[in-house]
């Protein structure tokens, strides 16, 4: 048991809480953006992204493009699109300059940098940075007639169904550009370890930054046999926090309820990390004491004290019913591997000897309660 962050100066936001990472790229950002706010943070990445400069894939998408002129061109992501011109140009393949006389749209900032940066010229974005607001921009009808009109697609590993589909229903001819595609960690130990970790709620929050990462982590906890634990643990207990819309897709239409920050950056998902863990434990006044029971720890008049996992787990009990008398069977039941009323006793111990303050009191021949 440890105690952490001087009291004068009040915890850091996320202290005593877990927090999981399943990103591949910039996941040491996102992790440092979490651990300076005081999570202790597991990285588990999901996916991996394998480049498609040398596959045969792409070259083929890329000369369908070249073969007649290009009516519009949406760029999904900045570092697919500049994959892509870079490759083409490897290739010696005139793509800029095919482009040239194109509307180029850009989904968001990144691929509006990345168009900009290859030379060409991006005519229009959204403000939500959404696939969802591309299309029904196209659809109103604001860069002309869809109908006929040839219409090139970067995908950025997700294969975009809604988005590419909608267009062709509006009678587009539309040319899929797959610069990247996603597939498992090579080591998925990791993702596999985090799942268990979910489903037995040892992780406070799981952060989401593309759809893949969240299809990925459903189906290798349904790999794992632990998918109903995990889908549970995120309707009880667990937070999936998704970077946006669109990454929380599959985990919506498993049935997860999601949270996401008005702006689809690694800053702003960290923010709504910290707005909505804290949020969730109430300020309990116990004993002469502030009191907040976190993740893995509690925090005593701004004191973060750090606790096994049997104390926490008789804190975590008490505080479901503040001020009610929990007995020690239910405490027992509470504890993992307990198998006798002397667990409960010596848990109690020790979290009384952890807290420094009195905030659990014995209620003789019943069992024990937060002193609230």
């Amino acid at each position: 048991m440890t105690e952490s962050q001087d009291a004068s100066a009040g915890p850091l936001p996320l202290a005593g809480y877990t927090v999981a990472v399943t990103a591949a790229r910039r996941s040491e950002e996102l992790g440092a953006l979490l651990d300076r706010r005081g999570a202790r943070v597991v990285s588990a990445p999901a996916i991996r992204i394998v480049p498609l400069a040398d596959d045969a894939e792409l070259v083929a998408a890329t000369r369908e493009v070249l073969r007649a002129p290009v009516d519009l061109v949406v760029a999904t992501t900045g570092v697919g699109f500049r994959g892509w011109l870079e490759a083409a140009e490897a290739w010696d393949l005139p793509v800029v300059e095919h482009l040239a006389t194109a509307r180029v749209l850009a989904r968001g900032p990144k691929a509006r940098g990345a168009i900009r940066g290859g030379g060409l010229v991006d005519a229009w974005s959204p403000a939500s940075e959404s696939s969802a607001e591309v299309l029904e921009h196209l659809l109103s009808g604001a860069e002309g007639p869809l109908a006929g009109r040839r219409i090139a697609v970067q995908l950025h590993g997700d294969p975009l169904p809604d988005l590419v589909t909608g267009l062709e229903q509006a009678g587009a001819d539309v040319l899929r550009v797959p610069v990247y595609r996603w597939v498992l960690p090579e080591d998925t130990a990791p993702l596999r370890r985090l799942v268990h970790a979910v489903a037995a709620r040892a992780v406070d929050a799981v952060t989401f930054t593309s759809a893949p990462a969240a299809s990925s982590l459903l189906h290798v906890a349904e790999e794992e046999g632990v998918l109903s634990g995990v889908l549970g643990a995120f309707a009880d207990g667990v937070l999936a926090v998704a970077v946006g819309v669109v990454t929380a897709g599959p985990l919506v239409a498993a049935g997860v309820q999601t949270v996401q920050p008005e702006r689809a950056r690694l800053g702003a998902l960290a923010r709504e990390v910290v707005a909505r863990l804290p949020e969730r434990d109430p300020v309990l006044a116990a004993g002469g004491h502030v009191l907040q029971v976190r993740g893995h720890a509690a925090v005593v008049d701004g004191r973060v004290v750090e606790l096994a996992p049997a104390p926490m787990a008789v804190l975590r009990t008490l505080a479901r019913r503040p001020g009610a008398v929990v007995s020690r069977p239910d405490l027992l039941a509470a504890l993992s591997g307990g198998t006798d009323a002397h667990a409960v006793e010596m848990a109690v111990t020790r979290l009384r000897a952890a807290l420094g303050a009195p905030v659990v009191e014995t209620v003789v021949k019943r069992g024990y309660r937060l002193a609230v």
